[in-house]
């Protein structure tokens, strides 16, 4: 019997032998006098066995049966280890149909794992800034460096785009590295899908818009304009009348920060069950993820509708998704690229376009297109110079004919047997005949 079972047999001896009356007992007991009077009768009855529950002992009727158990803390330790207690409980339900709460999960796995020390990390306070009302009026964009693929595949970069008012991941691509191109790509899948968002909200990498103010570092051409030149990124959020915001701390893009948190934990072993080893496998992956995951961690926005707009009319997506570069056309109708050198052709609006400014686009397949006010140029590769064909061939020299070869190799054989050994000239060298510089001291003759 425990401390409370004790302590109410003690008033039940009381009350049978005349010490105490039940009216007096229930406030001892914490029950109503109506309450004692029955206990006393069982106590009469049964005795020690009414005051203890009548439960103890017993399995409950809902307890998860054994096998059930051992199953469970097979999965836990194998499939799906290092899966945190409630993807544990999503993975049973999705993959094995196993439907068990959280809390029984934890109270099964729990004991299976080395106990961690908590990380405690100093107080900081902010104030929790309130969400966007409307779907589309903010996304906040952002990648994340991980193992992704563990031990078998390459370290990656994982950029993604959450909507702030929703909280669902919009698109999302795996690079081996957080460049441009990510997030060229990252825009191309929001556009398909969505539309335009109002703004975008990014911290301040180097490949997001850069500041407006001019400062004695930048070029010449930036100082005098009085403006930065924009990114290439830069330049496709103008083109798209899209927002740019700059956080100036983490916690600022918080929603996105713990985006990356909940993907590292859930994503890397979602990974590992699908068997996805390299970077198109893990992109191939993400395609039927993501819907999954916006069902379960999305939310209603405040407010009904959509913020996202369509593409202007006109405007093409694939004119967009390259990188633009302008360029003066020389003399002889050729645009320097790099090492390439461009020959533009005549086309029906000019015969030639020299010492006119173009704008060179660089798709992503590494191809290159010549436009000028809108309009695309016919161009091709422009042939190359003498220094190129020089570095690329080595200096041309003309084959001598057949008769004077062989006098050639003749001669050539005829030089090496009158060479002495030790010395790089022959024999018959004029060389060896000198004898050095006339006497000066001889007088001259007089007649």
């Amino acid at each position: 019997m425990n401390t409370q079972e004790q302590k109410r047999v003690l008033v039940l001896n009381r009350i049978l032998e005349g010490q105490l009356s039940t009216a007096e007992a229930a406030p001892l007991l914490t029950l109503s006098q109506r309450q004692v009077q029955r206990l006393v009768a069982a106590y009469r009855k049964e005795g020690v066995a009414a005051v203890v529950h009548g439960n103890r002992g017993r399995s409950p009727q809902h307890r998860i049966d054994e096998a059930t158990r051992q199953r469970i803390s097979a999965l836990a330790q194998s499939s799906y280890a290092g899966a945190n207690y409630q993807h544990l409980r999503d993975l049973l339900q999705e993959r094995d149909g196993i439907v068990v709460s959280r809390a029984s999960v934890r109270r099964i796995v729990q004991p299976l794992r080395p106990a961690q020390e908590p990380q405690r990390k100093r107080p900081q306070h902010r104030r929790r800034r309130k969400r966007y009302a409307q779907e589309g009026m903010l996304v906040q964009i952002d990648g994340s460096p991980h193992d992704w693929l563990g031990e078998r595949g390459p370290r990656l970069h994982l950029l993604a785009a959450i909507d702030d008012a929703t909280g669902k991941v919009l698109a999302a691509v795996f690079r081996e590295q957080e460049d441009r191109v990510g997030y060229f790509q990252l825009v191309q899948q929001l556009l398909t899908r969505y539309g335009r968002p109002l703004a975008f909200y990014h911290d301040r990498h180097e490949i997001f818009p850069k500041r407006q103010a001019v400062k004695e570092s930048d070029s010449l051409e930036e100082q005098l304009a009085g403006r930065v030149a924009p990114s290439q990124f830069g330049r496709l959020l103008a083109e798209l009348e899209i927002t740019s915001i700059a956080a100036r701390s983490p916690q600022a893009k918080g929603r996105v920060e713990r985006l990356f948190g909940t993907l590292q934990d859930r994503l890397v072993l979602e990974l590992r069950l699908a068997g996805a080893s390299t970077r198109e496998q893990a992109n191939a992956f993400l395609e039927p993820y993501l819907p999954r995951f916006n069902a379960q961690f999305g939310v209603p926005a405040a407010q009904e509708g959509t913020a996202y707009r369509p593409l202007p009319p006109g405007l093409k997506l694939d004119d967009l998704m390259c990188f633009k570069y302008e360029r003066v056309v020389a003399a002889d109708n050729t645009v320097q690229f790099g090492p390439q050198r461009i020959q533009v052709l005549a086309g029906p609006q000019r015969r030639s376009y020299a010492r006119a400014t173009v704008a060179v686009h660089e798709y992503f397949d590494g191809s290159l297109a010549i436009y000028s006010a809108g309009q695309r140029l016919a161009s091709t590769e422009a042939p190359l110079e003498a220094p190129s064909l020089r570095a690329r061939g080595g200096r041309l020299r003309l084959p001598a004919p057949a008769s004077a070869q062989s006098e050639q190799q003749a001669e050539a054989g005829s030089l090496v047997e009158k060479q002495t050994p030790g010395s790089t000239l022959r024999d018959d060298h004029p060389w060896r005949k000198w004898t050095g510089p006339p006497d000066q001291t001889k007088q001259a003759d007089p007649f």
